[in-house]
């Protein structure tokens, strides 16, 4: 198997206050070069129903997250991994989530999924000094979530 890596740059500016750390990109979002790529991938529909807003181009979702102080990234910066399958990742290589953290002003980090947070706390939570705060995937395999539940628990990130 050969090793992935991560090839989105983060979306983040100074005044970020709040940090989204998915696990690692699906095939579609490299394919794609953009965060939650996946059609059927339900981030940017929790955004859109959260902020009120119609988020339909990359520029659109991007100046949106710059607007709403929020940065967004991934844990795994390189792995061995089968398709899109967080549950196939092996030999992690992580981001460089501190040096992000301390060019912003973020005082909170919340992680998409179970996967993202194990490695979070596992790798870099004691050196990022931040609690990663567990959110429900929003990925498509994550059935057991309908949109509505999943906007029900990520309304913390807007407070």
């Amino acid at each position: 198997m050969e090793r992935v890596f991560h090839i989105i740059d983060p979306i983040f500016d100074q005044n970020s206050q709040i940090l989204i750390l998915g696990s690692f990109p699906s095939v579609k979002s490299r394919k794609v070069q953009f965060y939650y790529g996946h059609p059927q991938n339900r981030f940017w529909k929790v955004m859109e129903q959260l902020y009120h807003v119609s988020l339909e181009s990359v520029e659109d979702k991007k100046k949106f997250l710059h607007e709403k102080h929020i940065a967004l990234w991934d844990v795994i910066e390189s792995c061995i991994i089968t398709g899109s399958s967080d549950a196939s990742i092996s030999q992690i290589r992580c981001n460089h989530v501190k040096k992000l953290i301390d060019q912003t002003s973020i005082h909170k980090v919340f992680v998409n999924g179970k996967k993202a947070k194990l490695y979070y706390d596992r790798y870099l939570q004691d050196e990022c000094q931040l609690e990663g705060i567990y959110l429900p995937s929003t990925s498509p395999a994550n059935a057991a979530y309908s949109l509505e539940r999943l906007i029900e628990e990520w309304k913390q990130i807007t407070g």
